[in-house]
């Protein structure tokens, strides 16, 4: 829908997180059960077996009723795969994060913030979306994380594809 209303912004969803990707060192914040600290990303993936999801913003529509949630439903079910941990990646500051985890009950889920979408970057899910005013944000996509390499992963093509992302975790 975004790219058929912005046609220049076609471009913008071809990023793509891949398998053998490795988790940048990037300063990030991370809310977990409300507490935020401070991260290093590499570091918060070593000998840990996580699935990571990104959103382009905490609160829009799509991922505050759909998306978030439908990670957190699904909670068990990673854990029962023996994932260590389920987090939850925007470029949006930390106080916005804690925001929306507390608004849309994200308990179980660790919400990365990513305020200056370096770690986007570094994972090759940025997308560039100032031509609808919106700024860098992070594409919509899921990936398994063991140790700080990606061993599989799911992009979004295009916005109506939010749940075969998650499925696909």
């Amino acid at each position: 829908m975004l790219a058929r209303a912005f046609p220049r912004l076609s471009a913008a969803f071809c990023r793509s997180i891949s398998t053998g990707t490795r988790v940048p060192s990037v300063a990030i914040q991370v809310v977990n059960n409300g507490e935020t600290t401070d991260a290093d990303a590499a570091d918060l993936f070593k000998g840990k077996k996580v699935v990571l999801f990104g959103v382009p913003g905490a609160f829009t529509p799509v991922c505050s009723e759909q998306h978030l949630p439908g990670f957190v439903a699904a909670l068990d079910q990673f854990k029962a795969k023996g994932v260590d941990s389920v987090m939850c990646m925007s470029v949006n500051d930390k106080f916005v994060m804690k925001a929306w985890g507390d608004a849309v009950n994200a308990s179980g889920v660790q919400l990365v913030a990513d305020g200056n979408g370096t770690l986007a970057q570094g994972l090759d899910v940025a997308m560039d979306l100032s031509v609808a005013s919106l700024g860098v944000r992070c594409n919509r996509f899921a990936a398994v994380v063991e140790d700080g390499v990606v061993t599989a992963s799911a992009v979004e093509n295009s916005p109506a594809e939010h749940n075969q992302v998650r499925e696909h975790a």
